[in-house]
């Protein structure tokens, strides 16, 4: 795969050397291009920015230098567009909420364009233009908070992607297993040496070499941290792909199936408690 980052704020992007992203790039799983959109500016300030039309605070990015930016980056002409095998990726607050569905999605490009914008954002034409010339363009939030630019999004964005990248994680399982992965729950809780620590003990199971009493344990601690924490991915769950054990847990939790769906039997209810002892 190959990731194409347009910034004002190169040195920003510096972290993608290191860990697993930066083992990917040194191996040639993930070529990572991190470029400065002031060489694609024409005036001697080297401007990117400029007053936004109807009045206002803040400064708007200028189409044009955008515009010059990705053309280059996505290896066509300004006169033809940009790559239309290229995907554009315009982190903004006002985008869709990038979720592990969002990275898998772009983990299966050929070809990310990331243009991080700042101030008060990229001029709305760039995104409009280059849906006119076919390119695949998404506009995506990761939370609903606002940051100085878009360079922050970008390192969440690619390391998310990356890591999806066949080779980039040494034990693909964990993918698997991990909080909103593909089984569509929040991870078990984890525990290491040593077994005791502050009058804390690891359950007894997890010590147990039992490994189908570990993985059904691990399967009911899922069940019930997602219902505590994130009831909306519960709602989400496919009631196919949940076993009879399965039911009997999110039963105990206050979540019952109708209509072919999971629903919480009593929204008013406690949540249950996040229990991390052996069962």
């Amino acid at each position: 795969m190959r990731i194409d980052v347009v910034t004002i704020f190169p040195d920003y992007l510096s972290a993608l050397d290191l860990s697993l992203v930066g083992k990917a790039r040194a191996s040639g799983i993930l070529d990572l291009r991190v470029h400065d959109l002031r060489d694609w500016t024409t005036d001697r300030h080297r401007t990117v920015d400029d007053t936004p039309f109807g009045g206002g605070a803040g400064m708007v990015m200028r189409p044009d230098v955008w515009g010059r930016a990705i053309d280059d980056v996505s290896g066509r002409g300004s006169e033809r567009g940009a790559d239309q095998g290229a995907h554009l990726l315009l982190p903004t607050p006002s985008g869709d909420t990038f979720t592990q569905r969002t990275a898998e999605r772009l983990a299966e490009a050929d070809h990310l364009v990331v243009a991080c914008g700042r101030y008060e954002g990229i001029d709305a034409r760039v995104a409009e233009h280059y849906r006119a010339t076919g390119t695949t363009v998404s506009e995506l939030s990761i939370g609903d908070y606002v940051l100085n630019g878009g360079e922050v999004a970008a390192l969440v964005m690619i390391e998310a992607v990356a890591r999806l990248l066949p080779g980039v994680v040494g034990n693909p399982h964990s993918l698997v297993e991990e909080s909103h992965g593909a089984a569509g729950l929040l991870e078990y809780p984890v525990y290491t040496k040593p077994p005791t620590w502050a009058e804390h003990d690891v359950p007894d199971v997890l010590l147990s070499g039992h490994h189908a009493r570990i993985e059904r344990w691990r399967r009911d601690e899922a069940l019930r941290r997602t219902v505590v924490r994130r009831p909306d991915m519960v709602e989400a769950l496919d009631v196919a792909g949940l076993d009879a054990h399965d039911l009997q847990v999110l039963d105990a939790a206050g979540w019952t199936v109708r209509d072919g769906r999971l629903v919480a039997a009593d929204r008013t209810a406690t949540p249950v408690h996040d229990d991390r002892s052996a069962g």
